[in-house]
């Protein structure tokens, strides 16, 4: 594992982009990707994340090797996190004026997912990653998507993955940030500077009935969201980005909390990048042979918001950043409810 980002002259736009959607467990098998496109030397340098897949991106950015980061995601993607209740947050919706119900409500107490994201990173910043990181996330008041690529990892991606109703919003420089599912479940758009995008997303199954009030609101969200990520994959074609989109394909049902599935699901990333292996190089080689220049006008990915910034503002000396993996999240004791 290499342990600082890769010093050089001022870089160009990025050759390769991974971009990760939001897909919970699924979302693993970004690894798997990496790993073949690494060994190919097709090494992306930069990845983007949305909702757990910032979570797993941001693991894969640190430089941490297959095993690491499947034992990391065990320990880190377990269901007692988002069991944390809160009893005061039935009463708020019973009696909202009374109870103080307010825009940064929550059914769930993040603070579990707090400790657990920052005992993983630490104090690492998105700019001391060795691979580029940006992370999607949906401004709350405006609803307006929201690039972060500078400043704590940990807080950047709590805030990608804090679902509303479920989990409270995550300030970010005065700004209140909540899941990137919201706006841009596979943030394709915040690579469009890159020459090639590889992008991983997961569409949400239906429900096969409609049985209780949780089915009705999952078929109608369920929807919204894979009809958002095709938009935004057309959009992004539309505009002229070479985009490669995976689609995964299991053989089982693997539920959202499912982490004995985890090695099935890295594994199914494997073969899936190795089927389109040869794409995927074709297009990397036709768009260095084009040597295509990505206009300036294009070249900022970011939402201007919080510390979300152009890729092209990158210092002209860039200054050497430590070397800060992945912790191993296997160690953490267990915490109970």
């Amino acid at each position: 594992m290499k342990s600082r980002r890769p010093a050089g002259s001022r870089p160009g736009p990025p050759r390769l982009a991974l971009v990760i959607g939001s897909g919970g467990v699924r979302s693993i098998a970004a690894a798997g990707v990496a790993q073949v496109l690494q060994a190919a030397g097709l090494r992306p340098d930069l990845i983007v994340g949305c909702s757990s897949g910032a979570l797993f991106g941001a693991a894969i950015a640190t430089g941490a090797g297959s095993d690491e980061t499947l034992r990391a995601a065990t320990a880190f993607w377990r269901p007692e996190l988002t069991e944390q209740r809160r009893w005061r947050a039935y009463l708020q919706m019973l009696l909202p004026r009374l109870a103080g119900f307010d825009a940064d409500f929550s059914l769930r107490d993040d603070r579990l997912i707090a400790g657990t994201v920052h005992t993983a990173f630490g104090d690492l910043r998105l700019e001391e990653l060795q691979t580029p990181l940006r992370v999607a996330a949906t401004d709350a008041a405006s609803g307006e998507p929201v690039v972060l690529s500078r400043g704590p990892v940990a807080e950047a991606v709590r805030a990608s993955m804090a679902l509303p109703f479920l989990f409270p919003p995550v300030n970010v420089d005065g700004r209140r940030l909540v899941d990137g599912v919201v706006s841009d479940p596979l943030p394709v758009s915040a690579a469009c500077d890159a020459q090639v995008v590889v992008a991983l997303g997961f569409a949400g199954a239906m429900p096969r009935r409609i049985d209780r009030p949780s089915r009705l609101f999952a078929q109608a969200s369920t929807a919204l969201t894979n009809n958002l990520m095709r938009a935004r994959l057309d959009a992004a074609r539309a505009a002229g980005q070479r985009v490669l989109n995976l689609e995964l394909t299991l053989t089982r049902h693997v539920g959202l909390w499912q982490t004995d599935a985890l090695p099935y699901l890295f594994d199914a990333g494997v073969r899936l990048a190795q089927s389109r292996l040869p794409e995927i190089a074709a297009l990397v080689d036709a768009a260095g042979a084009r040597g295509r220049a990505v206009p300036r006008e294009r070249a900022d990915p970011s939402v201007a918001a919080g510390r979300a910034e152009p890729a092209e503002a990158a210092p002209t000396e860039p200054a050497a950043f430590r070397a800060l993996p992945l912790r191993a999240l296997h160690e953490l004791p267990h915490v109970s409810r």
